[in-house]
C-alpha cells in the first residue's frame, strides 16, 4: 500500500535552500505583466517573495497557500495572504489574473484546482503559471526511487508530483474552459545554493523523508546524495538540479 506524503514546509529552511525558485521567476512575472489596479490571485504564494514583486506593480494581490508557516512569512511582509488549499478555492469571478510559480506540480487534484482557478477569474481573465514539466528532476527521482524502494516505499508515487508535457496540460486547460495562448517546456539546469543537494532534499523532499523512522533518515539522505554526486555535482563541489519547467499563459473563455 502506497502512502501519499504531504509535503511539509518550513519558511526559514525554504529561505536558505529554495530562494532560487523566486529568483528565477523573472520570465513568468514578465508573462503575467501585472498592471496597476488589477486584482491578482497568487496561487501557492509561499513566503510571499513573488507576491511582493507583483504588488510592487500597483496591482492588488491576494496570496493563498496551504502552508501555515509560509503564509505567516508572507503576512510578516505586510501582504494579504491566507491559508487555503488550492483544491478549495471559493472565489467567484473576482480576479483579473491568477498567477502561480513552482506550486501547481504539488497539487494532487488538478481538475478541481483548474476548475477553481477558472471560477476565480473574470471572463477574459488570464492564468499565468510556471510549474515542473515533463523530465523535471528526473535524476533526483531515480535516486530517490533506488533509496526508498529498499525501505518499502515507492518514492515517486508517494511524492505524487505532477510534471506534465505541454500537450497534456494544454488539453487539461482547454477542458476547463481556457484558451491557451502560450505553453512551453523550458529546460533549466539550476545551480543550488550552499546547502547543495542535501539542502534541496531536506527542503523539497521533507515530507518524503519524514515517512522514514527518524534513525533511518540520515542514512537515506547520505545514500541519495552519493548516488547523485556523479551526475549533478561538478569537480568543484557545486551542485546543479536537473530542472525542467512548464510555463503557460491561458485565458478564461
Amino acid at each position: 500500500m502506497i502512502t501519499m506524503t504531504e509535503q511539509t514546509w518550513n519558511a526559514v529552511q525554504y529561505a536558505l535552500n529554495g530562494r532560487f525558485v523566486a529568483d528565477l521567476a523573472g520570465g513568468v512575472i514578465d508573462l503575467l505583466d501585472p498592471r496597476p489596479s488589477e486584482r491578482i490571485l497568487d496561487l501557492g504564494c509561499g513566503d510571499g517573495a513573488l507576491t511582493a514583486k507583483i504588488a510592487a506593480s500597483g496591482a492588488k494581490v491576494k496570496g493563498v497557500d496551504s502552508s501555515e508557516s509560509m503564509v505567516a512569512a508572507a503576512q510578516s511582509l505586510g501582504l494579504d495572504a491566507q491559508v487555503t488549499s488550492a483544491d478549495a478555492l471559493d472565489f467567484d469571478h473576482e480576479f483579473d489574473a491568477v498567477f502561480s510559480n513552482a506550486a501547481l506540480h504539488w497539487m494532487r487534484n488538478q481538475d478541481t484546482v483548474l476548475a477553481g482557478v477558472h471560477r476565480a477569474l473574470k471572463p477574459g481573465g488570464r492564468f499565468v503559471a510556471e510549474m515542473g514539466g515533463h523530465g523535471n528532476i528526473a535524476a533526483i527521482q531515480v535516486a530517490l526511487l533506488a533509496v526508498f524502494s529498499k525501505r518499502g516505499i515507492d518514492a515517486v508515487r508517494a511524492e505524487h508530483n505532477y510534471f506534465p508535457t505541454p500537450a497534456t496540460y494544454e488539453s487539461r486547460l482547454q477542458h476547463h474552459g481556457f484558451d491557451v495562448h502560450y505553453i512551453e517546456l523550458i529546460p533549466r539546469p539550476t545551480p543550488l545554493p550552499e546547502g547543495g543537494m542535501r539542502g534541496w532534499l531536506e527542503t523539497f523532499r521533507r515530507g518524503l523523508f519524514e515517512q522514514l523512522p527518524e534513525p533511518e533518515r540520515e542514512e537515506a539522505l547520505k545514500e541519495t546524495v552519493q548516488l547523485l554526486k556523479p551526475v549533478l555535482c561538478d569537480d568543484l563541489g557545486k551542485w546543479t538540479a536537473d530542472y525542467v519547467r512548464l510555463r503557460f499563459l491561458a485565458v478564461a473563455n
